[in-house]
């Protein structure tokens, strides 16, 4: 059997506590969970506090992490013994990509999801970037309660003309922003999906910045509502298959092989910019693919860094892994 040198394979019955696994991992490089943003949910039952520590490299440089989980105290976290502002700092200092089934919601589910993704995508490719999502989201809410008090009298409508000036400046370079990411995620995620059977794999973004003259001339309607009816929060990204829309038209083993696809794609991308590849967590990534597919996925995993993978059995990974290791519950053995 081949051997996948960047691959850990973690194996356990269900409920033995792999997902707590890679679960912690996220939490101990990134600073938050991929699945609860309620640290109680994250410290074992009875306890008031739990602690993750980590080390390992950034390229040719050791790191050291930890991460101090508390019932009724903010998380705390260090890196390489230094305090951080706040344990979320982490993902500006290393990356990380998991996969977890609830993850197929990114094709799968409403363009919300989609939206996120690319917004997150965003901010690991270009870090100068990462304040205009959170930055035009401020604005549109902004311009939302200013709507909502000219329609109850309170305001009269001159307030709304810088909320509007900014929504369309930070919406154009939102729009802007998400097309680059989109362009260069689309060669790596057509060859990745194409690999993986996948034919034809596109990423669609046809939306327009929102303009002052655009948003004030659905200014009565926009008052009426109370709402924001134009702009990048409400585009949509599609995510296709020869032409098909995959949300729609997609199997849910085709929606599996989009999102690893992009997982890949964007993998690939954050090693060829950064020089460090990021840290990859796959959870249950294997089931529903047959045996060509678990391979194809296998070795493209096994060469973009250190890969995390958990299945129920050595049998879902066709090539050899650099370690194994066992899960059970309140227990993990290498082998």
């Amino acid at each position: 059997m081949a051997l996948a040198p960047g691959l850990v394979l973690v194996t356990g019955a269900n409920g033995s506590g792999k997902t707590n696994l890679l679960e912690s991992l996220h939490v101990g490089t990134q600073g938050f969970s991929p699945r609860t943003r309620s640290d109680t949910q994250l410290i074992r039952q009875g306890s008031t506090a739990a602690r993750i520590e980590l080390s390992g490299t950034r390229g040719p440089t050791p790191v050291s992490v930890a991460v101090g989980l508390s019932a009724d105290e903010p998380r705390r976290a260090r890196l390489d013994g230094a305090a951080l502002r706040s344990a979320e700092q982490l993902r500006s200092e290393l990356v990380t990509l998991v996969f977890t089934p609830d993850r197929l919601a990114i094709v799968k589910g409403g363009p919300a999801a989609r939206r996120a993704y690319i917004d997150r995508t965003l901010a690991r490719l270009y870090p100068a970037r990462a304040h205009i999502p959170i930055d035009y989201a401020t604005a549109v809410g902004q311009r939302n309660a200013a709507l909502r008090r000219v329609s109850l009298g309170l305001s009269h409508r001159d307030v709304l003309a810088p909320w509007t000036a900014q929504v369309a400046d930070l919406g154009a370079m939102l729009t802007a922003s998400r097309r680059d990411v989109i362009e260069l995620l689309q060669p790596g995620f057509g060859e990745r999906a194409d690999e993986l059977g996948l034919e034809d794999a596109l990423l669609g973004y046809a939306a327009e910045p929102p303009t002052i003259a655009a948003l004030e001339k659905r200014l009565d309607r926009d008052i009426e509502r109370g709402i924001t009816g134009i702009g990048p929060h409400l585009d949509e990204i599609a995510v296709r298959s020869s032409e098909r829309d995959l949300r729609t038209f997609g199997s849910q083993g085709e929606q599996r092989l989009a999102v690893l696809s992009l997982l890949l794609a964007e993998a690939e991308l954050i090693a060829l910019r950064r020089r460090v590849p990021p840290l990859l967590l796959l959870d249950d990534a294997f089931s529903e693919l047959d045996e060509n597919r678990r391979r194809i996925l296998s070795e493209r995993i096994g060469a973009v860094g250190q890969t995390i993978v958990t299945a129920t059995g050595t049998e879902a990974l066709p090539l050899a892994p650099a370690q194994l290791l066992r899960v059970t519950p309140g227990r993990v053995e290498i082998s």
